[in-house]
């Protein structure tokens, strides 16, 4: 048993990492402290000051257990990693984990390349970005490397492979084949500098020397180079001008700035790199509920900046932040040179801040709409197939459908959608075993007697057949609609069961439910999301039956000959790569294929043969 009192008396006056623990022995919270004993201590004491739900969290320890550390870096990078592994109840998370993109100079190569990476290594390359704009930083790629002949494959370059054939991208001039020798190291590195010199925003002596080649180029009357040229200053004072100049020098800042609303926060990091503002990205955290600014700002630093690796000199930031000396002494840990932190009171970089906040609002407000957007086409519409049908609280749906050709291998689908989304790990196949024929009643029986018979089988566990929807969705009308209840009359179940009424050109136009038609308008967000449903379960049914379909197509060609089993049939279609070429080859050809010997190379061409 824990004792609380005995334990708070044996708290270490070190710094660390103190972990919270409910009755279950889940870790709700995680904090880190310079002094272990008197922070630990301040959330029992009478009189505390907390936040309501830091007050929430006290109500509900059991016990806590605490990590020493050798200082206070140390328990607050030990802080952001125990965080991330357990995301504990009552820790400020950051939700969403972006994974923006660089483009990666990879200085360390003798022919130095450019190339797109999302992930930045401590290596000897150089990283340009993050770009926010996917699409932007692959053609402000694709134009570097086309305009100054750059490489883009990994071969080595050495004095042996100069023989070699150039590939086929020196011959659409998209590199200038340093493998083959066509141009010279020195010729190289002044192209590569010129690619990384725009990439940093510095294009006055790249944009000098380009037109120093077009002028050149004019002068021999090779007006078509001197145009691509020309094209080219063209292209890099465009990509130039899209990053907004701001400030004064050389400045390599963040900034941050955030808005709540309710339990949620939206922090909006804006990047200047080299005085110029290079891209923006915003971030979601949860439980921010009664917390301070100066809290959830400083517990978001700590969880971005624990896994990126472009930290930058400084951040700029609204407010004071609680740990503020401590942060700072970790960034600069991680960055190799002093990070600072400020929070500005007055002119452009305040204006800076006020702007990320802006933004910040303007995402907040715009993801609200969009919440408020998908709750209509998800639980609204559920809402509204439970009015139409007078019944209480539709969470999950079931939706089944038979999928035949002519009888052939017949399948059913089982489909689940909670709250109106669709819910894909409890889907489930059914490869019809007792009906001959295209019987879609009888198949449908089957289906249905299975699926609840795994239910009521395995009722203990929680999860697939175990969970009993609130209501069947039938693909077809009255006729399924009986079938479904008869079923589940057998096994003494009560649940409802809805079909969907055609009309003449075979599209939904109503329900059937309680032996009534129900109409429903095509304009509600319940229709939509009945026609979501149809047309998942449909899909589903196919797409399974089509694979079993090709399999069967397979077999019966090959798996019909004497002496061809599964083994021999792959290593036929994986060496001759169409069945038409097995038809075609001759004895010989047929024994070159793995596992294929004489006899058996001679039995699928007489095969053959006698087909014709």
């Amino acid at each position: 048993m824990f004792d609380l009192e005995e334990e708070l008396k044996k708290l270490p006056d070190n710094p660390g990492v103190y972990l919270m623990h409910d009755s279950t022995d889940a870790i709700i919270y995680v904090g880190k402290a310079v002094n272990l004993k008197n922070r630990v201590r301040q959330y029992f004491q009478p009189g505390r000051n907390v936040s309501p739900k830091i007050e929430s969290m006290i109500s509900k320890i059991a016990s806590f257990e605490y990590i020493i550390t050798d200082s206070e870096t140390t328990a607050l990078v030990l802080e952001c990693n125990l965080i991330k592994e357990y995301s504990p109840k009552y820790n400020t998370m950051l939700k969403d984990d972006k994974s923006y993109p660089y483009i990666k100079a990879t200085i360390q190569e003798p022919y130095p390349r450019l190339l797109f990476t999302h992930n930045r290594k401590r290596d000897a390359a150089r990283y340009f970005g993050p770009y926010t704009n996917v699409t932007a930083a692959k053609e402000t790629l694709d134009f570097l490397i086309k305009t100054f002949s750059l490489r883009t494959c990994g071969k080595k370059i050495t004095e042996s492979v100069k023989d070699e054939r150039p590939c086929l991208y020196y011959h659409i001039k998209r590199c200038s084949a340093p493998c083959r020798g066509y141009i010279s190291r020195e010729e190289y590195m002044k192209n590569f500098e010129n690619a990384v010199a725009v990439l940093s925003g510095n294009i006055t002596g790249v944009i000098k020397d380009l037109k120093e080649k077009m002028n050149e180029a004019s002068k021999r009357l090779d007006f078509e180079k001197a145009a691509v040229y020309r094209d080219s200053i063209a292209n890099i004072q465009k990509i130039s001008e899209k990053q907004k100049a701001s400030g004064d020098g050389n400045e390599d800042r963040d900034i941050i700035a955030m808005a709540v609303s309710d339990d949620e926060a939206v922090v909006q990091v804006f990047f200047m790199r080299g005085g110029k503002m290079i891209g923006r990205e915003h971030h979601y955290l949860t439980g921010v509920y009664g917390e301070k600014e100066e809290d959830v700002i400083a517990s978001f630093v700590k969880q971005y900046y624990a896994d990126t690796p472009d930290v930058p000199r400084e951040l700029m930031l609204p407010c004071e932040i609680t740990d503020a000396d401590a942060i700072a002494g970790w960034l600069s840990e991680k960055k190799g040179r002093k990070v600072s932190l400020s929070v500005p009171k007055i002119g452009e970089k305040e204006k800076l801040i006020k702007l990320a906040k802006k933004n910040a609002e303007l995402v907040l407000a715009q993801d609200a709409e969009r919440i408020r957007k998908e709750q209509e086409r998800t639980i609204g519409a559920m809402r509204e197939l439970s009015g139409y049908l007078g019944l209480y609280d539709i969470v999950r749906v079931e939706s089944y459908d038979i999928s035949n050709t002519n009888g052939f291998e017949s399948v059913g689908s089982m489909v689940v959608f909670e709250n109106g989304k669709p819910r894909k790990h409890d889907y489930r196949k059914f490869k019809i075993r007792t009906v001959k024929g295209p019987d879609d009643y009888a198949s449908m029986r089957e289906v249905l007697t299975r699926r609840f018979e795994h239910g009521l089988r395995d009722a203990e566990k929680n999860s697939g057949f175990a969970n009993f929807p609130d209501i069947i969705l039938m693909d077809g009308g009255k006729g399924q609609v009986n079938i479904a209840l008869e079923v589940l009359a057998g096994f003494g179940l009560d649940i409802p069961v809805c079909g969907m009424v055609k009309d003449d050109r075979h599209r939904t136009r109503g329900l059937y439910y309680n032996g009534q038609e129900i109409n429903i308008s095509a304009a509600s967000e319940c229709f939509k999301l009945i026609t979501r449903i149809q047309d998942e379960t449909h899909r589903f049914a196919i797409e399974y039956h089509r694979s079993l379909r090709s399999r069967e197509q397979v077999r019966s060609v090959l798996d019909d000959i004497k002496g061809i089993g599964p083994k021999r049939r792959k290593a036929l279609m994986q060496y001759f790569k169409s069945i038409e070429a097995v038809r075609e080859a001759s004895a010989e050809e047929l024994s070159k294929a793995d596992g294929m010997n004489e006899a058996a190379a001679k039995q699928v061409y007489e095969f053959f043969r006698r087909e014709q």
